[in-house]
């Protein structure tokens, strides 16, 4: 009797420290993500009133409520909201998107971008603007379905009685190796005025936005999201490997399907709205990571810092830099982006951890 309540107190007296651990980490990243909210919220403001007809807080307030003159709610409502309001939403598509595939993977390489997810995108839309002369919508479909299948080629080639993360990873960088070629292809045998259409959708950006586009993108999003929701907690299972993630009644492989499946249609969705955003689903989870602490999955802040750097991104391209033309937002996140990839490459190998 005695040895049972000796092993009860142990017990209890192990699980103290961690219920503190979990509970300071949980308070940690309520913070970060206030923090992270407050940042986005500037940068949205920042993004309403600035531009050639600038606004003050007290007008754009007004308009926001329906009292602002016809010129004020034709630059609020009609060019500078959807505008915002897209790249908030491919911005949380991505993050999470690539916070998914990181985790799922156990790669801090496995993102949409890294692997050829998009790449089969934008490969998929550039045949169907150059060869088949499609449409925008009919262009979005497209890149979505091409998205679609490189995924499930890059699975069915990784699969080898189950996915290993090194492998998935491994054969995504080749096949979108591969998809480079193709684009390559498609754009010098293209007219150039068409080359250069196509171009600019493969650099990416959120100009042009529609309330009919953004209705559709919200739609898909008010799925998918309550849906990653639901997996979460097998995801967290499978963080802890697949021999415990079976022992707690998890199927495993049948988990990280459905897992892979919702990332691969957020990075698609996204995708085919605004094209290819370079590295926002790469770098988001990460930084979420290292601001909440390890052992949480972070999509929440990881959705914020997705946002937060395609907004910034998208402004620093409409008013930062020099000269009257505007840039795509695509070139500002490949900036960002590409020397993080070297840096985490360079760390990575140093400890001996590299893919």
């Amino acid at each position: 009797m005695s040895a049972t309540v000796t092993t009860s107190t142990r017990a209890v007296a192990d699980a103290a420290p961690l219920a503190l651990a979990r509970t300071l980490r949980h308070r940690r990243e309520r913070r970060i993500v206030l923090v992270l909210a407050v940042l986005v919220l500037l940068v949205a403001a920042m993004s309403l009133m600035v531009g050639a007809y600038n606004l003050s807080v007290p007008d754009l307030l007004r308009t926001l409520v329906g009292r602002g003159s016809s010129s004020e709610n034709f630059i609020v409502f009609k060019l500078r909201l959807p505008r915002l309001t897209l790249a908030v939403l491919v911005g949380v598509a991505f993050a999470i998107s690539g916070g998914l595939f990181q985790t799922v993977l156990r790669n801090p390489l496995a993102s949409p971008d890294i692997i050829g997810v998009t790449g089969g995108a934008s490969a998929a839309a550039v045949f169907g603007m150059l060869v088949l002369g499609l449409g925008s919508v009919a262009t979005s479909f497209m890149a979505f379905a091409g998205a679609m299948v490189v995924a499930a080629a890059i699975y069915l080639l990784a699969w080898r009685g189950g996915v290993v993360g090194y492998r998935f990873v491994l054969i995504g960088v080749g096949v979108a190796f591969m998809v480079q070629g193709l684009l390559g292809y498609l754009l010098s045998r293209a007219d150039l005025r068409n080359a250069q259409d196509a171009l600019t959708w493969l650099v990416g950006s959120v100009s042009g936005a529609r309330w009919s586009e953004i209705a559709v993108l919200a739609g898909f999003l008010a799925v998918l999201l309550p849906a990653i929701g639901l997996l979460a907690g097998r995801m967290r299972m499978l963080q802890l490997g697949d021999d415990t993630a079976s022992s707690l009644g998890v199927r495993a492989e049948r988990s990280r399907l459905a897992l892979l499946v919702t990332a691969v249609a957020l990075a698609a969705l996204a995708t085919a709205f605004v094209g290819p955003l370079a590295f926002i689903a790469f770098v988001s989870a990460p930084i979420a990571r290292r601001l909440v602490g390890t052992g949480s999955l972070a999509l929440l802040p990881a959705a914020l810092i997705g946002v937060l750097i395609t907004t910034v991104a998208d402004f620093t391209a409409q008013h930062l830099l020099p000269g009257s033309l505007e840039l795509p937002a695509g070139i500002i996140t490949g900036a960002i982006g590409a020397p993080y990839l070297l840096w985490l490459l360079a760390t990575q190998n140093r400890i001996g951890k590299g893919a």
